[in-house]
């Protein structure tokens, strides 16, 4: 593993085994551990983290894609110390400078009229806020969403998620109406966008009534297993989609604030300009902090009501996002995604061209995915295969997500700091485990 001048300080908590238990008995039974063996993470900094008995791994996840620019990064820790020792919670009803300062500050940040924050906590809420404004200013019920997508947990959000997995056996809602899915490796259009769209268009004149509120989008699916939408489908899809008077929803939940490399925002990728971006994740390093950004003429369909959020907008984690924001400016976190991204796949398809189990290597910058398969003709998921990889490489002390419907999928998108060193690692260690199947 590369050398790192960090030495985590002595854990005195309880044992693993403990923690275990009272998780066990006081936690949600619905929640799931990533090993078979679990790992105890009780310290991190920047791209490593560390158990209680010292031992240090390369985090190739980031707290699925949130940790953007670092665990523990001293400036985010700086602002946020600071800020603490000022005043740690009032609400929108008063006046405060670190909300109107970081709404600003993010509002510059985005293209077109794209002008007007709200902040809420999570990125599901995001979704939800995004489409309540979709159908309160186009007056219209009827959303589009992907299959394989994934949007949230809530009872509103559920509704959009394309597979199963994340699906309560429950009603989710009505009006939500899932589109072929553009997979330009699984699809049968493969990377002909605009045939992937001549879906949507079938879905608005046979399931809706000719008129929708919204269309929301990953540019990469995220939880689906990194799976890039094929090249021109969102200009074709966000035209059908505003001529049936509905407006464009760009989930950034995970590709914003340059972590594709070649734009900011992954919406950037498909040369469109959305309506309404959620985001939340990577804008606050960890911290409980998400934000939808809208134009004026759209917000302006919620006025009419009050709209009152108790933790938006709190002033510790609005001085957290401000500090992301310089973080990734000044650290050229965006060229570094580029720059790192690149040899990373450059270097896993070099892996893929030795070991047939890897059926397809994708993604942009530092936001990858390595999918495996028993067979590269049928494309028959190894779900199997990559857990015995997994637990091989965690035990070699990389941390790696996995994801896609099958859980065939290896999610790889460290913090933003990861280096070359760091892929270099990676794919040797990956190597190694795939070679013990």
């Amino acid at each position: 593993m590369p050398d790192f001048d960090h030495k985590p300080a002595p854990y005195k908590g309880p044992s693993k085994e403990d923690v275990l238990a009272m998780r066990k008995q006081h936690l949600s039974p619905s929640l799931f551990l990533h090993f078979k063996k679990p790992v105890m993470i009780v310290e991190g900094k920047m791209q490593y983290l560390f158990d209680e008995r010292g031992r240090r791994y390369l985090d190739a996840f980031a707290g699925i894609v949130t940790v953007s620019v670092g665990h523990c990064h001293p400036e985010v820790n700086k602002a946020i110390h600071a800020q603490n020792e000022l005043l740690q919670h009032t609400t929108t009803i008063y006046l405060n400078p670190q909300v109107a300062e970081y709404a600003k500050e993010l509002a510059d940040r985005m293209p077109g009229n794209l002008k007007v924050v709200y902040f809420v906590n999570s990125g599901s809420e995001a979704n939800d806020m995004a489409i309540m404004l979709a159908r309160l200013h186009t007056r219209n019920w009827d959303v589009l969403c992907l299959r394989n997508a994934y949007h949230g947990m809530s009872i509103g959000t559920m509704g959009t998620c394309g597979h199963h997995t994340w699906k309560q056996p429950m009603p989710q809602g009505f009006g939500y109406h899932h589109a072929l899915n553009p997979d330009p490796y699984h699809g049968a259009h493969g990377d002909n966008g605009p045939a992937y769209a001549a879906d949507v268009a079938d879905l608005i004149s046979a399931a809706t009534p000719g008129q929708v509120a919204a269309f929301i989008a990953e540019t990469i699916q995220g939880v689906g297993g990194t799976v890039p939408l094929a090249s021109g489908y969102l200009p074709a899809v966000y035209k059908m989609v505003r001529d049936a008077g509905g407006v464009c929803i760009a989930d950034e939940v995970q590709t914003g604030f340059g972590r594709t490399g070649s734009h900011y925002w992954g919406f950037q990728r498909q040369g469109v300009v959305p309506d309404i971006v959620t985001m939340a994740k990577g804008i606050g390093n960890g911290l409980p902090l998400a934000a939808v950004v809208t134009t004026p003429e759209i917000a302006a369909s919620m006025a009419s009501r009050l709209h009152f959020n108790t933790y938006g907008g709190n002033p510790v984690c609005s001085a957290g996002g401000r500090a992301v924001l310089r973080v990734v400016d000044q650290e050229k976190r965006q060229e570094h995604c580029k720059e790192v991204g690149d040899h990373l796949i450059s270097r896993l398809k070099a892996l893929a061209a030795k070991h047939d189990i890897i059926g397809d290597v994708r993604g942009a910058g530092l936001m990858l995915g390595l999918e495996m398969v028993k067979d590269r003709k049928t494309k028959e998921p190894a779900k199997a295969e990559l857990a015995a990889v997994m637990e091989t490489m965690k035990d070699e002390g990389v941390l790696m997500g996995k994801g896609g419907l099958h859980g065939n999928v290896f999610r790889i998108k460290p913090p933003m700091c990861f280096s070359r060193a760091d892929a270099d690692y990676l794919v040797d260690v990956m190597d190694l485990a795939i070679g013990k199947l």
